[in-house]
């Protein structure tokens, strides 16, 4: 028995995130962004530079508002083109809190980047650095009577180094992405039960988007996310954003995901995939000047969530401030959609 609703807030919500139902989904989710067109660098190291400026990006994520202990993520990104706009350097650091566990990183990203037409650009990306990844296990609320559990006999600090590789072509009205950001399934605990142990997931990301005129004033930015860790679900994010004068744009989004259960009912032995609706997504977008945007996109959540009994959950809100130095003014004139 849990001792007061409190921790059996704690307790749902690590179950929900982890996945703990199942004896095969044991992945823990990456970080996520609703805004993930507008902060590319956070999810593939081959965006580095390819804004053509000097481009700082902050963001900040308080997912499931009023539900205690759920993911808040603040991430801030730095990149430019150096050698005459053939290499890309990046900079990310993010800090992530869901409960008991905290996460600090620091990456660097280098993307060479290959002309393969007049207008297109290869770029193929690097990035290292390591997370700090603090469990502060002692604070959990244990049942009473309940004996003691070694999971819980001490906080786990560790340093992780990693590194990841990505894919980014692109050009002034389209691109396509595929990275793995983290290739190193680090573990983050010793404590073992058999294949349960606790370790970072591969994550894969699709990313690709175009811009379809409407007019002199009106812009179509369809943008599509794929998103994979191993013994995790399938999740894909669907975005279309309409941009007015390139100064405002007015977005949505829908996410879902696909879970894979092992046994069919009918007992054909087949896999059966079941796809969940997890949020659909308003943002607006402002370019107040040539060189400095605001974004805000709030998550009216469709998972079940929302019908739980932990607390009214309020939905997900996510703002982002983009500021871009430039090396010349006829640089920060041309738009710049991605």
């Amino acid at each position: 028995m849990i001792r007061n609703s409190r921790t059996k807030n704690w307790a749902l919500l690590v179950l929900l995130i982890l996945g703990v139902g199942s004896t095969k989904v044991l992945a823990q989710q990456d970080k996520m962004y609703s805004q993930y067109m507008f902060n590319m660098m956070a999810l593939n190291p081959a965006y580095a530079g390819s804004r053509d400026v000097l481009s700082a990006t902050g963001l900040y994520r308080n997912q499931w508002v009023n539900v205690e202990g759920a993911p808040k993520t603040m991430t801030f990104t730095l990149d430019a083109p150096v050698n005459k706009e053939r290499v890309g350097l990046g900079l990310q650091l993010y800090n992530d809190q869901i409960g008991l566990q905290t996460e600090t990183g620091v990456y660097a990203s280098y993307a060479f980047k290959i002309r393969v037409g007049e207008r297109s650009t290869l770029a193929l990306g690097l990035q290292a650095g390591a997370t700090s990844f603090r469990w502060s296990l002692t604070e959990a609320v244990l049942s009473p009577g309940g004996g003691s559990d070694p999971v819980f006999g001490q906080n786990i600090s560790k340093i992780l180094p990693n590194f990841g590789t990505g894919v980014y072509i692109s050009n002034d009205k389209s691109y396509l992405g595929i990275s793995v950001p983290q290739l190193i399934a680090n573990n983050l605990t010793e404590y073992n039960t058999g294949d349960n142990r606790a370790k970072q997931k591969r994550h894969a990301y699709l990313m690709s988007g175009f811009v379809v005129g409407l007019g002199s004033t009106l812009k179509l930015k369809p943008s599509l996310l794929v998103k994979y860790a191993d013994g995790a679900p399938l999740g894909v994010d669907g975005n279309l954003n309409l941009w007015i004068n390139d100064r405002i744009a007015i977005g949505t989004s829908y996410r879902h995901n696909q879970w894979s259960t092992l046994n069919n009912s009918s007992g054909s032995g087949n896999n059966i995939n079941n796809y969940i609706s997890d949020a659909v997504v308003g943002m607006v977008e402002l370019q107040i000047t040539d060189q400095f945007r605001l974004g805000y996109a709030y998550d009216m959540m469709l998972n079940g969530l929302k019908q739980t009994n932990l607390s009214i959950n309020s939905g997900s809100h996510e703002i982002m401030l983009r500021y871009e130095f430039g090396y010349g003014k006829s640089k920060i004139l041309t738009p710049r959609y991605f």
